[in-house]
C-alpha cells in the first residue's frame, strides 16, 4: 500500500515538474516571438507622438536617430538620463523634444514630451504615460480633453514667471474640477523644461557622431 502511494506521488511530481518546464519554455518562446512586434509597436507609437508635435514636413532628419541624453534632476524631473529628439531642416535646428518627467502627479510620475522650437516657443506638449485618476486627472491626455493644447505657443516669457501656475495658484492655466494636483504638476514640469532649454539650447542642437538608436524612422 505504502509502496503504491510513493509510486503515485513520484509520478505526480515528475508530471508537475514536466508541465512546469514546458510552461516556462512556452512563455519564453512566446516572449521571444513577440518581442520584435512589441518593439515595433512601441517605436510606431513614439513616432506618432513625435510627429503630432513636429509634423514630418517641417524637418528632413530622422527624429528617433538624432537624439542625445541629458541629465538635470531639478529641471527634468528625474535623476535618470532624459532623451532629447532633435528636428532639423537642411541641417538647421528646428525643434527639440524633451522626454521629461512631472514627478509630483497625484498618482505618481507623469511622462511628457515637451517640444520647443529653436526660438524658445512651445510647439506642443503630450502626455505619453501616467497613472492619474480616470475621469479627473486623466484630462491631461490629448485624447481626453484639449487642455494639453493650451501650452502651444507659450514660452518662458509668455506668460511670465507668475503666470506659469494653475489659476487656483494665481497663474494662467486652468485646473480641473476636483483635480488640481495633476495639472499643477504638468504646468510645473513644462515650465522647468523651458528653463532647461533656455540654459542649454546650443548644447541640445550640437551634432553628435553616435546616434542612440538603430530605428530607421
Amino acid at each position: 500500500m505504502m509502496r503504491a502511494l510513493i509510486k503515485h506521488m513520484t509520478i505526480s511530481a515528475v508530471l508537475l515538474g514536466g508541465f512546469a518546464v514546458i510552461g516556462a519554455g512556452l512563455v519564453a518562446w512566446i516572449q521571444q516571438q513577440t518581442a520584435p512586434t512589441i518593439k515595433a509597436n512601441e517605436q510606431a507609437a513614439l513616432l506618432r507622438n513625435l510627429h503630432s508635435l513636429v509634423p514630418p514636413e517641417t524637418h528632413d532628419n530622422k527624429l528617433t536617430r538624432d537624439t542625445i541624453q541629458v541629465r538635470d534632476e531639478t529641471l527634468l524631473g528625474t535623476p535618470e538620463p532624459v532623451t532629447v529628439y532633435r528636428a532639423r531642416q537642411n541641417g538647421e535646428p528646428v525643434t527639440a523634444i524633451l522626454n521629461v518627467i512631472a514627478p509630483d502627479g497625484y498618482s505618481g510620475r507623469i511622462n511628457l514630451l515637451v517640444a520647443i522650437r529653436y526660438n524658445g516657443e512651445l510647439a506642443g506638449v503630450r502626455v505619453i504615460n501616467h497613472s492619474e485618476t480616470p475621469g479627473l486627472g486623466d484630462a491631461i491626455d490629448a485624447d481626453r480633453s484639449d487642455w494639453i493644447h493650451s501650452f502651444s505657443g507659450k514660452s518662458l516669457d509668455n506668460p511670465g514667471p507668475a503666470g506659469w501656475k494653475v489659476k487656483k495658484d494665481g497663474g494662467q492655466f486652468d485646473q480641473f474640477t476636483g483635480a488640481t494636483v495633476t495639472p499643477r504638476a504638468v504646468v510645473k514640469a513644462v515650465h522647468n523644461a523651458l528653463k532647461y532649454y533656455d540654459k542649454h539650447r546650443e548644447q541640445l542642437f550640437r551634432p553628435t557622431d553616435n546616434p542612440t538608436t538603430d530605428d530607421p524612422a
